[in-house]
């Protein structure tokens, strides 16, 4: 039997393990990604790893997330995280170039290559024919240390898509009709690979928009093929040499079966507060609106921004609306300058951004309380919008461009003009923007520049024997990163000063946790009780880093998301499951939890037993492979270096 394109690629850099569906497998990795809100972390980590120089084909580094500069500390972090770049031999971004994902797409990312990036939209590459995965920073650290990355074998989902997008729909719109069948765990433990004779009429941009929502799903990552499509967009990038073609073989198989039919879609939209509670856009159709936001990593395409402006043109936004234009790198800024695009937009009535991740990560933008805001980007959870009581729906741009020429959400297909057609020109190309890696003999003799908000990571104990932790917080179902650490202005400038970011952890559920955490943290410490979900959302591994700096010791819930799983195995907090979901009913906040024999146990057994004073024990389980256990064991992943138990 032929192979799929998922198996061709993880078969190529297959290190250790067998693919096996479960089973723990080594990668090579061939690239590595960062940006500003976790790179500063992994240049710190690289740091005290003794990196002398990235092992890696290519290893970039982006500023797109921490772009105000209202006092010292972001400017001071890109000059460090500059200055690291140069130090180790990395690809450095400046602010202004753009989002990482399209960024790379255009300049650095090749068909055939793996690629792990500190952020969890990296899977977007897979719109190339990688195999891109989001993953925590330490990860991506030893990655670029020439280190191969662990997962569990996923199963591989195929998607077919036939048929042919009608016009207002586009390719948002595919992945949120996925979305809308399968919510949010639809893509837990899988791959989603996508092929079918519809592809030929999906460009390499439109690809990213599907992949990059893969995330939304929870899916390890997405796939497809390198084409003509992929082809065309690269010799476009002046990269044709790059271009290798990757196809499944006639005869693949998949795990998992879908269809979708392109030209029985309409316009949808998610409506607040969550990538997967997706309706056909006629179904919220009416309600005012605030915002009408462009950009982002989700539509980062010249398309994206130029179908907008054709809508605009000759056109004006509504009274009271606030068109916000983010474009998502410098390259397709120029290109929209050069085509008048940015004039029809401009003229329309629209505020135009810089290029970066900007409102997407809660970094300005943040629409007014209790207001409604359309947005082309790829999440919507509760206040990451830089707005608490925000309401926030993912669209098109076609959804978003037609809603802010009406005031209230509208169905594009009745607006009273023809679809535009858009021509997609030769992009404007500067490398020079792009810093290249210095020469080693050059390269070691720099030195890392670290402004005063740079505070190196505390060293953490190892796993005891016992743990009598405090249930210190217990939540729901569908908790995100945002809410266990947000993002935005107020708390990403502390993203290299954990005793000062780890004051923002939980405050958007309990503002006081904080303070109680602290409180317990040198008594044992305490636990987190969850639901489904635990942790989706953001790599962004200071959610994990954070409660572990206040005391937390366990996790307790009924699912993990996999990449915050793995944090918190990464800096040694202990991740279970109920063995028995009813048991979640019989916990609550400031129960007392034992753990006895607990480091020969994790050994011995998957499922532990833990003894809730005053109340019965309850039965939990870990999946954890031997190697990981070794690292709970040690505390977490930097002291399991330290100790030298690389396996490679």
């Amino acid at each position: 039997m032929g192979k799929n394109v998922t198996q061709k690629l993880i078969g190529d850099h297959l290190i250790s393990g067998d693919m096996k569906q479960g089973e723990e497998i080594g990668l090579k990795i061939d690239q590595t990604l960062t940006q500003d809100a976790t790179g500063t972390l992994v240049m710190l980590e690289l740091e005290a790893m003794g990196i002398e120089r990235v092992k890696t084909e290519v290893s970039a580094q982006y500023v797109d997330h921490n772009l105000i500069q209202e006092d010292y500390k972001n400017p001071d972090d890109h000059l460090f995280l500059q200055s690291a770049a140069q130090r180790f031999g990395i690809y450095y971004s400046k602010p202004g170039n753009g989002v990482s994902h399209p960024v790379h797409m255009q300049r650095l990312g090749k068909p055939g290559k793996t690629l792990l990036g500190s952020d969890s939209h990296t899977c977007a590459a897979g719109s190339l024919g990688m195999f891109a995965m989001g993953a925590g920073g330490i990860e991506v650290a030893m990655a670029a240390a020439g280190e191969p990355v662990y997962v569990k074998m996923p199963k591989v989902w195929g998607v077919k898509l036939t048929g042919k997008l009608p016009d207002w729909v586009s390719a948002k719109d595919i992945i949120l009709e996925l979305l809308r069948r399968h919510g949010v765990k639809g893509g837990v433990g899988r791959v989603i690979e996508y092929y079918g004779p519809a592809l030929a009429n999906l460009t390499a941009m439109d690809r990213h928009v599907i992949a990059n929502m893969g995330a939304e799903l929870g899916a390890t990552t997405s796939v497809f093929p390198s084409d003509e499509q992929v082809r065309h967009f690269l010799e476009m990038e002046e990269r044709g040499e790059d271009w290798v073609e990757l196809l499944a073989d006639e005869d693949a198989a998949y795990d998992e079966h879908e269809e979708i039919n392109l030209s029985e879609l309409e316009p949808m939209i998610a409506r607040p507060s969550s990538p997967g509670n997706v309706v056909p856009v006629r179904e919220a159709a009416g309600e005012p609106i605030y915002q009408s936001y462009i950009g982002s990593s989700a539509n980062p395409g010249y398309r994206d921004f130029a179908i907008v402006a054709q809508i605009m043109k000759g056109r004006s936004i509504a009274a009271g609306v606030s068109l916000d234009i983010n474009p998502s790198s410098r390259e397709t800024l120029t290109d929209l300058i050069n085509t008048g695009n940015l004039s029809h937009l401009i003229d329309a009535g629209a505020r135009l951004h810089q290029a970066g991740c900007n409102g997407c990560i809660g970094m300005g933008q943040a629409p007014a309380s209790g207001k409604n805001s359309l947005r082309t980007v790829p999440r919507n959870f509760p206040g990451r919008s830089g707005t608490l009581d925000d309401s926030v729906f993912l669209c098109s741009p076609e959804t978003a461009a037609a809603s802010a020429l009406t005031g209230k959400i509208t169905d594009p297909r009745e607006l009273d003009m023809e679809y535009p057609q858009i021509d997609i020109p030769k992009p404007a190309i500067n490398n020079e923007l792009l810093m290249h890696p210095y020469p080693y003999e050059e390269a070691k003799e720099i030195r890392l520049s670290k402004g005063p908000n740079i505070e190196a990571i505390p060293e953490f104990d190892s796993l005891p024997d016992e743990l009598e932790v405090v249930v210190g917080f217990k939540t729901g179902d569908d908790v995100s990163t945002d809410e266990i650490l947000a993002g935005g202005g107020r708390v990403l400038p502390f993203r290299s000063n954990l005793p000062e970011i780890s004051k923002f952890t939980f405050e958007k559920l309990d503002k006081s946790y904080y303070e109680r955490s602290m409180a317990s943290r040198d008594d044992g410490g305490h636990a987190i009780i969850g639901g489904s979900n635990y942790g989706q959302g953001s790599s962004r591994e200071h959610a994990a880093l954070a409660p572990r700096y206040l005391g937390l010791r366990v996790v307790i819930v009924k699912d993990f998301a996999r990449i915050h799983w793995q944090n918190l195995v990464n800096f040694g907090v202990v991740p279970l499951t109920f063995v028995n979901e009813s048991d979640y009913d019989l916990l609550e906040q400031d129960d007392v939890i034992i753990f006895k024999n607990l480091r020969q146990s994790l050994q011995d057994s998957a499922v532990l037993t833990a003894e809730v004073k005053g109340k019965s024990s309850i039965e939990v389980e870990h999946a954890m492979s031997g190697r990981q256990i070794e690292i709970m064991l040690e505390g977490g992943m930097i002291n399991w270096i330290k100790k030298g138990e690389t396996q490679h």
